[in-house]
């Protein structure tokens, strides 16, 4: 049986979940983790083992398939490197390219020119071994092929899963800067959140949007593979092992089909203050089928535990590009001259940073006051939120969603604490990372 070195690229800060979400794919199908990059994981096996990972993996963001590594000095040395590769081994000219180059201090002109001249090196090779050269799609194409360039070497891969992994293809409804749904489930598993933990463990979102968080664990208790409703690039590709696709997928429509029966676990809650975004989450939380996990139109201000006992709190609150929180109601700024949520529930962005500030401090209060015990997994760009909380995370890891650079903070809630904070006294504080 063949065997095939993959890359699997995932969003930076999780590669140690995703190295450890891979080595559980072992189950499924022979695979050996390899090192972990800043970026992503190496992994090796036969075709099963990539094909397990686009279907199951929640993390990864790409499935890459290795087809050669070579040192080089010049732009030449890449195209005399790419034109030998034995394309035609792979896709045909009737199908359409994509070529996609990334680089880490590589001496070199540009990265656009060296772009091109690994299309012209698949496009030569196809056209001497055929008689013609395949057409380029930069939107859709059926091929993708991925440069990765270093100071001294030079890789090129196969695209294995076509769209981005991320887009389970169920979410059509979202707000502004969406969290990527392969973040989500990063964060979910950072948290403790497994299908083996969800029956005791509560979760709770109380900015839960278009809903991102709660259908990625209400998946991820059901063992719903993500990649069940969608298409993968290596589908495309010649000499895939169909056999061990046919088998996977069918396990994958099984586990789907059984899941719909069981019903959502009742340990998985959402709030939000806009109507609007609920609506979206239900239609979202319905595409992924999970069906509706009890959601509530609640201020998070004015929220309390939705279950008996302690579990956890994940959220992505407003920030940056989301700024304008939904269902802000008034507070001090709503008397200057520019402030007008014209009768939405929102608030222009003349002063987000007061409005910032007592939404926070308020959120912040209701922690301490309401949810002792549990613990709080908050994503933000805002590397203030602690301060404006008046709490003390016991953990932050650095995280991406996209390009946004962002932090995850963990707040234990204990009891009885007390902390001083520009004179103020704050009551169950959280206790004494990182990741990148």
């Amino acid at each position: 049986m063949a065997s095939f070195d993959f890359f699997a690229p995932c969003p930076r800060g999780l590669e140690e979940a995703l190295a450890a979400e891979l080595a559980e794919l072992g189950r499924l199908a022979p695979l050996s983790v390899g090192k972990q990059v800043p970026g992503g994981v190496h992994f090796a096996g036969p075709w099963a083992a990539g094909i397990a990972a686009n279907l199951h993996s929640r993390i990864a963001s790409r499935v890459l398939l290795r087809v050669a590594s070579q040192g080089y000095r010049s732009e030449q040395d890449i195209y005399d490197f790419a034109v030998t590769q034995r394309w035609e081994e792979w896709f045909s000219y009737q199908q359409t390219l994509r070529i996609d180059v990334t680089a880490i201090k590589a001496p070199v002109r540009s990265l656009e020119f060296v772009t091109l001249r690994i299309k012209d090196a698949v496009c030569d090779r196809l056209r001497e071994k055929t008689g013609a050269r395949p057409n380029i799609d930069t939107a859709q194409p059926d091929v993708r092929v991925f440069a990765f360039l270093t100071a001294t070497d030079a890789t090129l891969y196969l695209d294995t899963s076509g769209e981005a992994l991320f887009k389970r293809g169920w979410r059509l409804d979202k707000g502004a800067a969406p969290l990527r749904e392969n973040l989500a489930a990063g964060i979910l598993r950072i948290a403790g959140w497994r299908a083996d933990t969800a029956a005791n463990l509560s979760l709770y979102d109380p900015m839960c949007g278009s809903g991102t968080f709660l259908a990625e664990a209400a998946q991820i208790a059901l063992a719903v593979p993500p990649g069940a409703n969608r298409r993968f690039g290596f589908e495309k590709l010649k000499g895939y092992d169909i056999t061990a696709w046919q088998s996977l997928k069918v396990a994958a429509m099984d586990a789907q089909r059984d899941a719909r029966a069981r019903g959502v676990p009742d340990t998985i809650f959402g709030s939000d203050i806009s109507g609007d975004m609920l609506v979206k989450a239900r239609a979202n939380l319905e595409r992924a089928g999970v069906g509706d996990v009890g959601l509530k139109q609640v201020d998070a201000r004015d929220m309390t535990p939705p279950c008996e006992g302690a579990g956890i709190i994940v959220t992505n609150p407003p920030y940056g590009e989301r700024i304008e929180v939904r269902g802000r109601r008034p507070s001090r700024a709503a008397e200057d001259e520019d402030y007008d949520d014209g009768g939405r529930g929102q608030f222009s962005r003349a002063r987000p940073d007061t409005l910032d500030a007592d939404f926070y401090r308020a959120f912040g209060d209701t922690l301490k006051q309401r949810f002792t015990g549990w613990s709080a997994y908050l994503l933000t760009t805002d590397m203030s939120l602690p301060g404006q909380l008046r709490l003390r995370e016991s953990r932050r890891t650095p995280l991406f969603n996209g390009a946004l650079e962002c932090r995850l903070f963990r707040f234990d809630l204990i009891a009885g604490a007390v902390r001083k904070r520009n004179g103020d006294s704050a009551t169950g504080d959280a206790a004494p990372e990182s990741g990148e």
